[in-house]
């Protein structure tokens, strides 16, 4: 694991404002820990609000058919695309805890073709990945191929914006050097402690 310090360093608690430390102490009491990406986020308070505020609206909402194993699968999938080792190693964590399945998210990071998922989540996939390639060439031939697995309209425009906000998150979370908080790497491998 490299030691580097980010490019951009995290700020500290006591300057950041109120609403974004009440954020950050909610997130830390419910994990144990702050994730870098609060702190990181938190030098520009504007950006942090909108950014954890679009997060919130394609990642926690709770109609459309996709769970939220599905939502942290397509993070995962994008970021191993993308080769953030951040976003890798963070949302995999949640990807194994949700899917209850400790080698999921290093598969689908590495391979979604051999990974151990469904065919609909493949096909999910499969589209996630070319909206994050080439999202030009997505044509109605995609779109079918997802109604086919029963993914609706809506679904397909979730997919869509969980892949772009992630896009953007993996490029930030690069350049800044950011890197992935000690606890994640073993979150959904071996019991929490209590």
């Amino acid at each position: 694991m490299s030691t580097e310090l980010p490019r951009y360093p995290y700020v500290e608690l006591a300057d950041i404002p109120d609403d974004i430390r009440a954020t950050i102490e909610e997130v830390a009491e419910k994990s144990g820990f702050i994730p870098n990406v609060f702190l990181m986020l938190a030098r520009r308070p504007a950006e942090f609000r909108a950014f954890f505020a679009y997060h919130e609206a394609v990642m926690e909402k709770e109609t459309g058919n996709l769970s939220k194993a599905d939502r942290e699968m397509i993070v995962t999938a994008v970021s191993g695309a993308n080769s953030c080792l951040y976003c890798v190693v963070a949302h995999g964590a949640i990807l194994r805890i949700y899917a209850k399945n400790p080698r999921v998210a290093d598969q689908v990071a590495i391979n979604p073709n051999t990974a151990e998922i469904t065919e609909r989540q493949r096909a999910m996939l499969d589209f996630a990945l070319k909206v994050n390639a080439e999202s030009h060439r997505v044509g109605d031939d995609d779109f079918a191929v997802l109604r086919g697995h029963g993914f609706d309209d809506e679904d397909i425009w979730d997919i869509t914006a969980i892949t772009g906000f992630y896009g953007m998150s993996n490029r930030l979370a690069s350049v800044t050097g950011m890197m992935p908080n000690e606890e994640f790497y073993l979150m959904g491998r071996v019991p929490r402690q209590k």
